[in-house]
């Protein structure tokens, strides 16, 4: 497994590199553990609260750990007029989480966003990077039964 000294150092000692630095992590652990940011502080010279600055103002990272497939739902405007909050409700009916929650054993976290930009197939739903449109509840079965959520029922 990559450690975090391992992905640190890819990078110049540079304060320029602190966000890229961050998002690696993040991508490799699903989460900025607190000793990838002492690290980071002391490997830039960064004072660890401007990395807790950035590490909780980008929606992408965060400080928990979050599932290895991340289910975002859009409640933007037209998502929300097509029923978005029932995908949400299903979702919870499945997996029994709720927005900004993990399942137990790691696989699925659930987030809301103000829009994806897909507003002409709203409702809409994204498991990592995987687009889905015209949601509804029986295809939330089924779009997390892909990605093996069918243990978690």
């Amino acid at each position: 497994m990559i450690e975090i000294k391992d992905i640190i150092e890819k990078y110049p000692r540079e304060k320029r590199y602190t966000l890229a630095m961050l998002q690696d992590v993040q991508k490799q652990f699903n989460y900025i553990p607190r000793q990838a940011l002492m690290m980071i502080s002391e490997y830039v010279d960064t004072p660890l609260s401007s990395l807790y600055s950035m590490a909780t103002f980008y929606k992408a990272l965060s400080l928990k750990p979050k599932g290895k497939y991340i289910i975002k739902v859009c409640d933007g405007t037209a998502c929300h007029i097509r029923s978005s909050m029932v995908l949400i409700d299903e979702i919870y009916n499945i997996l029994k989480i709720r927005i900004g929650e993990t399942t137990e054993d790691g696989m699925f976290s659930l987030e809301t966003v103000n829009c994806l930009g897909s507003c002409a197939i709203a409702p809409v739903m994204v498991v990592n990077d995987k687009y889905y449109g015209k949601v509804t509840p029986a295809m939330v079965r089924e779009i997390i039964k892909e990605y093996g959520g069918e243990k978690n029922e």
